[in-house]
């Protein structure tokens, strides 16, 4: 299991594998998200917008214009309360 030692400055040097995993990169932010259990769970705080593409594309679904998209927006504001 990667571990990292907290230093007297209170900083952590995340261990290679984590950085690998989170694909984290220098200047990329983590955060820590603080559960009411006491747990906490660390996830890479800032992406690359490009690896988002592709990711709801699905065989057969036609593509939605921004015309589409705008009127769906505001028909999803009436609907709120």
């Amino acid at each position: 299991m990667p571990a990292a030692t907290l230093t007297s400055k209170g900083q952590l040097t995340l261990p290679k594998r984590i950085r690998e995993l989170l694909k984290l990169e220098t200047g990329d932010t983590v955060e820590f998200i603080v559960s009411a259990d006491g747990t906490v769970q660390v996830r890479a705080g800032s992406f690359d917008a490009r690896d988002l593409r592709g990711m709801l594309k699905r065989a057969g679904r036609k593509a939605v214009s921004l015309g589409e998209m705008d009127a769906a927006i505001a028909a999803g504001r009436r609907r709120q309360p």
